[in-house]
């Protein structure tokens, strides 16, 4: 089976630039890497990094992911590096002290939260001087093309001019979707600066579906699909129009 590039658990780019992070984290400091997952759901990526040996607080207010999230991290034996809040972004300063996160995680958050900008400040003020915020979001671009290409030409046409990226009365999933320059703004009028701006997902979504071909044409083909999504990851305009937009915003030392 073709590797699913899932908003909760990324490309290999995405997690090649996390492991990166938290490397840097290891040299500015002795212990372990300290990460705040907003929003963390069933554990995809907290899980993992506590595996690694990071210490990971979620943030997560649905009490069946987070019943799913415990059972997943016993699994792995890293159930006491994860620590649980049962809350929302909105109580992110009471839980958690400030200045004191690595690396803080909103993935597939800033779509359906309240007050984006609020919520971008909160991730800030937890952050670490020198640490990051990783953002993972929804590429309003992407739902354009996605629908003009599905020939709903008059959906695409709305959507280009839609204030939030979505259309009302749509069955739309979540409240708002992103470009480049919105996100950047947004980052930075939280005192973060962008490091790197990357795309998740610029083919892979559609051609993971492709039949390989004959047997033994799996490895080959992702191979394939994987250095072709790193090079278009960082390369605008397809950057641009891949179905996630990846952010690493640094809080300056």
């Amino acid at each position: 089976m073709r590797t699913e590039y899932a908003a909760g658990h990324g490309s290999p780019a995405v997690r090649r630039v996390l492991s990166d992070e938290l490397a840097q984290a290891r040299e500015r400091r002795s212990g372990r890497p300290r990460v705040i997952d907003v929003g963390g759901g069933t554990g995809g990526w907290a899980v993992p990094l506590a595996g690694q040996g990071c210490d990971v607080t979620v943030v997560e207010p649905s009490p069946d992911a987070v019943a799913t999230l415990r059972r997943r991290a016993r699994e792995v034996g890293a159930d006491d590096r994860i620590t649980v809040v049962a809350d929302d972004v909105d109580a992110l300063a009471g839980h958690v002290p400030e200045g004191s996160a690595d690396l803080v995680l909103a993935h597939g958050l800033l779509e359906v939260v309240d007050d984006p900008a609020a919520a971008v400040r909160a991730f800030a003020a937890v952050t670490a001087p020198g640490g990051a915020v990783s953002v993972l979001v929804a590429n309003r671009h992407a739902a354009v093309l996605q629908r003009a290409l599905a020939g709903r030409l008059s959906e695409a046409t709305a959507l280009l001019s839609a204030p939030e990226g979505v259309l009302s009365g749509d069955s739309e999933t979540v409240l708002r979707r992103f470009d480049t320059s919105g996100l950047e703004l947004l980052l930075g009028g939280a005192g973060l600066a962008v490091a790197l701006m990357q795309g998740d997902g610029v083919v892979a979504d559609v051609v993971h579906q492709l039949d390989a071909g004959a047997d033994g044409a799996d490895a080959a083909w992702e191979r394939e699909v994987t250095e072709f999504e790193d090079r278009a990851a960082v390369t605008p305009p397809l950057r641009d129009i891949a179905s996630r937009l990846h952010v690493l915003a640094r809080r300056p030392a």
